[in-house]
């Protein structure tokens, strides 16, 4: 596994707006949650294979256009939920940076088709034994 690519500032987009659910007047007054928007389809700092492998990700987060909404509102001030959401979006990365190791073909072997075959040869012996029995 090869190291995440450096993201330069210039490619997100930082919006801050108001925090949903509870919180009382300071949810009211300030804008803490944070909405980073990353362009994986159009971003030069990703490599090909990389950006492929982001946008065939099935992730809701990711728009019909390619670009990555990550929402952060998990803390009380600004600076925290953007550390969260950069942290998030690293992370996101991240595990487009792992290759899938090809899935290689198998058959069962003769020996486990007939360990398969004789399990339900005794099953069917043992529940046509409860059948016959006479139940007085």
């Amino acid at each position: 596994m090869s190291t995440p690519p450096a993201i330069p500032e210039s490619e997100l987009v930082e919006r801050f707006v108001r925090s949903a659910g509870p919180g009382g007047q300071n949810v009211n007054k300030v804008a803490t949650a944070v909405e980073l928007r990353f362009d994986i389809a159009n971003s030069p700092s990703l490599d090909d294979a990389l950006r492929e492998r982001l946008l065939a990700r099935r992730d809701r987060r990711v728009t019909q256009e390619g670009v990555l909404v990550i929402s952060a509102q998990r803390f009380r001030t600004q600076e925290r939920n953007r550390e969260d959401a950069r942290e998030r979006l690293a992370a996101f990365i991240e595990a487009g940076l792992h290759v899938p190791k090809p899935r290689k073909a198998t058959r069962p072997t003769r020996a486990s088709k007939e360990r398969r075959l004789g399990a339900k040869r005794e099953r069917s012996t043992i529940k046509r034994g409860r059948a016959q029995r006479d139940w007085d």
